[in-house]
């Protein structure tokens, strides 16, 4: 999957608010299943860190 990459935002299973991607995913960076993402949540400063799946990942 060309420049497949994992969701931009998440919801927060905290406080249902959402989470956004910890860093910038760059042009060249490529993802796959079974890659770990993180994600932070501003409202409750919770953090996420993920397992993507290929349904995850996303054509830009």
């Amino acid at each position: 999957m060309a420049n497949a990459r994992p969701p931009a935002t998440i919801a927060c299973m905290e406080c249902g608010g959402e989470c956004f991607l910890l860093y910038e995913i760059k042009p060249d960076d490529e993802y796959e299943g079974g890659d770990i993402v993180a994600y932070r949540c501003p409202d409750c400063r919770e953090r996420w860190d993920m397992e993507i799946t290929e349904d995850d990942l996303t054509d830009d």
